[in-house]
């Protein structure tokens, strides 16, 4: 892996990462249905969970994890030789259990969270993660211009 692949990597996972938690903001502060909190949410998580985190920093921490994914994404686009319409595979591909993470997270959460089968819950949660899915080859597109 390069430094050129881990900056642009972590520059498309900044961007679709933001995306994702203005998008799920929005969508909670619409419906009242705590899918942001939900995505921010670390209170399970032994250590974390006992400490009561500002939401900039829960918000921290999702970008950690999709700038993981975004230079991941830029590393097998580049390692595999992925074009076309495979940018838009592979994207799916990465962010596919994301969307399944949904239910470990619900049921888990101490928090007031959506619940298990919550179904306009599990609706915007999945609608987030494929808006999410589908900025990664366009910001790809974007950083192979500009690098």
């Amino acid at each position: 892996m390069t430094f050129k692949q881990i900056c642009s990597g972590t520059i498309i996972g900044l961007a679709s990462g933001t995306l994702l938690g203005l998008f799920l903001k929005w969508m909670q502060i619409l419906t009242g249905i705590k899918v942001y909190v939900l995505l921010l949410n670390v209170d399970f998580i032994p250590v974390f969970g006992e400490t009561n985190f500002p939401e900039w920093i829960e918000f921290l921490f999702h970008l950690v994890i999709s700038c993981v994914i975004g230079v991941l994404f830029v590393y097998l686009m580049e390692r595999l030789n992925v074009s076309g319409k495979g940018s838009w595979v592979l994207s799916l591909v990465l962010t596919t259990p994301t969307v399944f993470l949904y239910f470990p997270l619900s049921h888990l959460a101490i928090k007031d969270v959506p619940g298990l089968l919550y179904g306009e819950a599990i609706i915007l949660w999945t609608a987030g993660h494929l808006l999410y899915a589908l900025s990664l080859p366009p910001l790809y597109t974007l950083s192979s211009v500009r690098g």
